[in-house]
């Protein structure tokens, strides 16, 4: 079929959409358009190339009576109250477990205190027997006094 030069209510009227959705096509599909002599837009269209199908009808929503959806809302409440039971009496387990991994996990920075603590201990320990047992060598025997050297020799033997 040959391209035609419809307006969009003659393009809706056709493909049995609203003017609205005739514009959309139009749009979508990138057609050039154009301007007629009484101010309506034109579209260049082949309706064979354009394979649309209107969606099927929406059917109206329906009213519903306040007492039904109450009830829908009541049964959804006592679903969520239900669930939320659930996931408490989940969680109290979970809860046993944190206390008593966090009890475990109190010990355990404790004991690292203490031996932190025994450490610097021993490490000043270990730097007061490293001021006191410096190596002694020919040229640091020769710079002590005799004094020294007796104290050193007390120490180390």
């Amino acid at each position: 079929m040959p391209v035609e030069q419809l307006t969009y209510a003659q393009i809706a009227e056709r493909l049995g959409v609203s003017a609205e959705a005739a514009r959309a096509i139009v749009k979508r599909y990138r057609l050039p358009r154009s301007r007629s002599n009484d101010g309506k837009t034109l579209a260049a269209i082949d309706l064979e190339e354009i394979r649309h199908k209107p969606l099927p009808a929406r059917s109206p929503r329906v009213h519903r009576s306040v007492t039904d959806v109450v009830a829908t809302l009541k049964a959804r409440v006592a679903e969520l109250e239900a669930e939320l039971a659930r996931a408490e009496e989940r969680s109290r387990g979970r809860r046993a477990d944190f206390e008593r991994e966090r009890e475990r996990a109190d010990r355990m920075v404790t004991a690292q205190d203490r031996l932190i603590a025994e450490l610097e201990h021993l490490r000043s320990l270990l730097e007061a027997a490293q001021k006191r047992a410096r190596p002694v060598t020919p040229r640091t025997w020769r710079a002590m006094t005799w004094h020294e050297r007796i104290r050193w020799l007390r120490t180390t033997g």
